[in-house]
C-alpha cells in the first residue's frame, strides 16, 4: 500500500476504534468496555490481522502520543475551575496525593521485587499509579518503556475501578471527598470516570487528585530513581 495511504488509514482506524469504544461505554458502562480496555484491544486485533508491524503503525500515528504533551498542559484548567474545592479542603487533599503517590510508588517496587520481575519491566512498573501523561514522563527518569508504563496505568486504572466500589462498601465509606480521593489516588483516569458516576463532588475531587497525584510523581521521580535505581 502507497505509505501516505497506509499513513491515513491507520489515522482513521485509530480514531474509529476510539470512538466505537466511548459509545459502546456510554450505552454499556461496564468496567471491562472502557475505552482504555476496548481501544487497545481492538488495535492490537486490527494489526495483527493486518500483517502492518507495529513500528509502522506507531510511525504513522505518533503524533497522536505526542498531544500527551498538551493534554497535560490543559490540567491547569479544572484545577482552576475546582480552586474553591482546593481552598475548603487544603490538608485533606494534600494527604490523599501524598499518601496515594508514596504507596503506589511502595507497592510497584514491592510487586517488581517479589516476583523478580526483568529490569525494564520493573523500572516501567513503578510510575503505574498516576495517569498516564504523568506516568509515561516518570517513566523517563525511572528508564523505563513508554509502552510498558501504558500498559501497567491501564491495568492499574481498570481493577482500581472495580475493586474501588468494593471498597467502598468494605470501608463503609461516606464522605464525598474520602470517596472522591480513593478513586482519583488509585485509579487516575478510569477511577475518575466512575467517580463522576458516582456524584459531581466525587468527580470533582477524584480530579484533583488524579492531576496532582501525577505532578507530585514527576516531581519525585528524579529523586526515588536514585534511591531504587
Amino acid at each position: 500500500m502507497n505509505p501516505t495511504l497506509l499513513a491515513a488509514a491507520c489515522f482513521m482506524v485509530t480514531l474509529c476504534c476510539y470512538y466505537l469504544g466511548k459509545a459502546a461505554y456510554a450505552r454499556w458502562p461496564r468496567p471491562w468496555l472502557l475505552p482504555l480496555v476496548t481501544v487497545p484491544a481492538l488495535l492490537i486485533l486490527l494489526v495483527v490481522v493486518s500483517g502492518i508491524p507495529y513500528a509502522v503503525y506507531f510511525a504513522d500515528t505518533r503524533w497522536l502520543v505526542w498531544l500527551l504533551g498538551p493534554a497535560t498542559v490543559a490540567f491547569a484548567l479544572p484545577i482552576y475551575h475546582q480552586r474553591e474545592l482546593i481552598r475548603r479542603y487544603p490538608l485533606s487533599l494534600t494527604a490523599g496525593v501524598v499518601v496515594g503517590v508514596l504507596l503506589g510508588l511502595a507497592s510497584s517496587w514491592l510487586l517488581a521485587r517479589l516476583f523478580h520481575l526483568p529490569d525494564e519491566v520493573a523500572r516501567s512498573l513503578l510510575p503505574r499509579s498516576v495517569s498516564t501523561p504523568f506516568a509515561i514522563l516518570a517513566s523517563d527518569y525511572f528508564g523505563g518503556s513508554h509502552q510498558l508504563t501504558a500498559l501497567f496505568v491501564i491495568v492499574t486504572g481498570v481493577f482500581g475501578m472495580i475493586l474501588g466500589e468494593a471498597m467502598l462498601v468494605l470501608l463503609g465509606l461516606r464522605s464525598k471527598l474520602a470517596r472522591g480521593a480513593l478513586f482519583g489516588a488509585a485509579a487516575h483516569a478510569a477511577g475518575t470516570v466512575k467517580a463522576r458516576e458516582i456524584g459531581a463532588e466525587e468527580g470533582a475531587v477524584a480530579s484533583l487528585v488524579m492531576m496532582f497525584a501525577g505532578i507530585l510523581m514527576v516531581l519525585l521521580a528524579p529523586w526515588f530513581a536514585q534511591w531504587v535505581i
